[in-house]
């Protein structure tokens, strides 16, 4: 393969650098890289291997761990379902997961209590509208699975060294 300067410029924008970033790392100026891109210059071939291990190397992969909220407000199965409404109206979130025994049982979200708006709420407990867990990703994985998870559930648990310690909603991938 012939390494060309538009196959350096079409990998430098799919790692997402401009030519300033890739200059600085690659150690050269960023009109060299310019010429470079657009075929004005042949580069020497130390050149080319600088700008390459850089490209190859890319940009560090942002992580589940680094963008979940560590503070995790749940609740458990014997938990009124008006208290739990009145505490994710006071914190201003719009679901939980269920915990029993450290275990992950299952969640409430908004729309688990508006299928049971039906009912009594003041005499059910959360196992009684209980709806089905929360993903679990790892604290390590890339972000870039959340997007189909969030289309499917209203929120990812995260999860390291075997605990569960986050969680992740799609606000949280706004903010990003």
């Amino acid at each position: 393969m012939i390494v060309t300067g538009e196959y350096i410029r079409n990998l430098r924008k799919e790692h997402g650098y401009s030519q300033a970033e890739l200059a600085r790392l690659a150690g050269i100026s960023q009109a060299h890289v310019a010429k470079i891109e657009t075929g004005k210059v042949d580069p020497r071939l130390s050149t080319v291997n600088r700008m390459l291990a850089v490209l190859e190397k890319g940009k560090e992969k942002v992580t589940c761990g680094s963008v979940m909220k560590r503070n995790i407000v749940s609740a458990k199965p014997d938990d009124s379902v008006v208290k739990l409404i009145d505490t994710m109206k006071r914190l201003g979130i719009s679901q939980v997961p269920v915990f029993a025994k450290g275990r992950n049982i299952g969640s409430v979200h908004e729309g688990t209590i508006i299928h049971n708006a039906h009912r009594n709420l003041k005499l059910l407990k959360v196992i009684d509208i209980i709806d089905k867990p929360f993903p679990v990703v790892n604290g390590s994985d890339p972000i870039d699975i959340l997007p189909a998870l969030l289309d499917f559930h209203p929120a990812v648990l995260v999860m390291e060294k075997g605990r569960i310690v986050g969680i992740i909603t799609k606000s949280d991938l706004l903010k990003i």
